[in-house]
């Protein structure tokens, strides 16, 4: 990790524009309740397509509208169940939604019913127009060299390079989940090397587990930015941000920056508790960078915050800053 120009860098990034630039957009928050992990694809036709965490953890679920808002009352469909015994039997996490070479892909976690927290990655795949209509087939486990608890996959191209990027625990043990990249030689299957982009080293990564998960890419003036998640999925939940130069080598961990510090995290202020695992994805304007996130409007959750059914998927506009880095407006409510 290059932690050189991270100070300079940092205070660029964090320049923010909270006080002087408000919310053109209105959005019907929350977006969709008891969803967490959001990810939103929009289509070349302004088509969207919602994918999320229910709370049973049992079955992935699409809704699609024509406009963000028209999210929030879209019927759902269930496009695929967990299987009663062995793998992808528990735990179905963190679905995405991606179209590869003119085919609709789903990358998901999931846990074996045996044996729970055994969580590997997984691919669903239809060739419908409409993911929505799609008979999807198993695709099976998305392989990584080491053979440990791996989540949260997410895929871009760059380049003329396909790349994922994943959440698992290379180190064992309660290390926790480190951040991890490979290059794709197609839409399942890593050819390595697989890099640690990041790991749990702040004492905001690291609140009851040791957390690092969720990434999302944009790019902007020049350089590629991946926010993640971190720390337990309570109101210690926040969201940090790595950055590289777009034509530096993705798979050299020392061009990656990190910073020391979250962006985006709990506001008592606005009744945001928890925000993280977001997705990017652009207004109906087909410009406006959107943030879509979940979070909690409480802060005290009885029981385990995993039990806690209500994560709700919330979107907001993201800015960018005269230094070209985005800007996700702390003190600012949805």
């Amino acid at each position: 990790m290059n932690l050189i120009k991270i100070a300079l860098a940092v205070v660029l990034a964090i320049s923010s524009t909270e006080n002087i630039i408000g919310q053109e957009l209105q959005f019907d928050n929350p977006i969709a309740e008891q969803r967490a992990d959001p990810w939103i694809y929009r289509t070349d036709d302004g088509t969207y397509y919602l994918i999320a965490t229910v709370p049973d953890y049992d079955r992935i679920v699409l809704r699609k509208a024509s406009t963000i808002n028209g999210l929030k009352t879209a019927e759902e469909k269930t496009l695929w169940t967990k299987h009663d015994k062995g793998v992808m039997g528990h735990h179905i996490w963190a679905p995405e939604l991606h179209k590869i070479d003119g085919r609709w892909y789903i990358y998901f976690a999931a846990g074996e019913a045996e044996n729970i927290w055994n969580i590997r990655m997984w691919a669903l795949s239809t060739d419908e127009e409409d993911p929505m209509e799609g008979d999807w087939k198993e695709e099976g486990q998305v392989k990584t060299a080491i053979e440990s608890f791996s989540l949260d996959a997410t895929t871009f191209e760059h380049q003329g390079k396909r790349y994922m990027i994943w959440a698992q625990n290379v180190r064992g043990g309660e290390h926790g989940t480190a951040l991890v990249m490979s290059e794709m030689k197609d839409a399942t299957t890593l050819t390595g090397p697989e890099v640690i982009l990041t790991e749990p080293e702040f004492s905001w990564e690291r609140v009851k587990y040791n957390v690092n998960e969720g990434p999302a890419v944009i790019k902007n003036d020049g350089k590629i930015f991946v926010t993640y998640s971190a720390s337990a999925t309570n109101d210690n939940y926040c969201v940090g941000l790595l950055w590289i130069d777009e034509d530096a080598e993705l798979l050299n961990e020392s061009n990656w920056n990190k910073s020391p510090g979250p962006v985006f995290y709990t506001n008592e202020d606005v009744k945001r508790y928890g925000p993280g695992h977001n997705s990017f994805t652009t207004a109906e304007d087909g410009e406006t960078l959107i943030m879509i996130y979940h979070a909690r409007d409480y802060r005290e959750i009885q029981g385990h915050e995993l039990s806690d059914p209500n994560r709700a998927t919330r979107a907001r506009v993201v800015r960018w800053t005269p230094s070209g880095f985005p800007d996700f407006m702390q003190k600012v409510g949805d």
